[in-house]
């Protein structure tokens, strides 16, 4: 969480100090102390979702802006330990290492024997499932869980490495595609050709989270599902076709959020 407290209030400062405001005239419009004030400048505070509005609003910028978010992206699937090599462009590369790569394929499989053969769940539904387990689990417990990187779209988050390593998969012979149609709409869907190997997803807390949106959405169809997730913070304070942050998971509203916290 400190990463994006730090680049929240070095944003807040930025942006006070253009529009000419002291951290006294702040506090006021936001109805919270000065020292309030200073301790999210300083990154020693957490804001909230609404706090994070009211401030945009106040220095009408996007929710988007402050948080810092980056642009379009390339997906390369690393089979080896070989050495990125990052140019910085005008795009941003994602490399999938090894690790990442099978821990996406068995959290897959294992969602396709689980659940794959429910006449609502096809591609779309699959993204918003891997969505809500990332962002789920990262919210729970600081750490990635797949780890991958979801663009904000028309219809909801989608994983960006999701084409390439179907088609990894669908080449080793452990999925197939098929096209079909649920109530007079195409759909996609895959279908496992093996079992998951669980011992990739060596903690149990990591199968726990995984069940518990598969329990809780699965049953919802594309339409549902993509309304549910336009309805979460980070899917909310991201523009069009950029990147969700991870760490925007901490502002979400009560009835996303999947864990407690303190006043502190």
């Amino acid at each position: 969480m400190g990463t994006i407290n730090k680049k929240l209030g070095e944003r807040i400062k930025e942006l006070r100090e253009i529009n000419g405001l002291s951290q006294e005239e702040v506090s006021k419009k936001m109805k919270i102390s000065r020292s309030t004030i200073s301790q999210i400048e300083n990154g020693e505070r957490k804001i909230s979702a609404e706090e994070l509005l009211s401030l945009s609003k106040m220095f009408n910028v996007t929710p988007n802006y402050l948080l810092d978010l980056e642009k379009k992206t390339e997906v390369i699937l690393l089979k080896n330990k070989q050495e990125r090599k990052q140019k910085k462009k005008q795009r941003v590369r994602i490399n999938v290492p090894q690790k990442n790569l099978e821990k996406f394929k068995e959290v897959f499989l294992y969602i396709l024997n689980r659940i794959g053969s429910k006449p609502n769940v096809g591609e779309t539904v699959i993204y918003k499932l891997l969505y809500f387990i990332d962002f789920d689990y990262y919210e729970k417990y600081e750490e990635q869980l797949i780890g991958a990187t979801y663009q904000k779209n028309t219809y909801g988050p989608t994983p960006v490495e999701f084409a390439k390593i179907i088609d990894d998969m669908k080449q080793k012979g452990e999925i197939i595609e098929v096209d079909s149609k649920y109530f007079d709409y195409p759909q996609r869907k895959y279908l496992p050709l093996r079992k998951a190997d669980l011992s990739i997803l060596n903690k149990s807390q990591e199968i726990e989270v995984i069940n518990d949106v598969l329990n809780r959405l699965s049953d919802k169809n594309a339409r549902e599902i993509s309304e549910y997730s336009h309805e979460d913070v980070p899917w909310l304070t991201t523009e069009e076709g950029d990147m969700i942050e991870y760490e925007s998971v901490f502002y979400r509203t009560p009835p996303y959020s999947v864990r407690e916290y303190s006043e502190d």
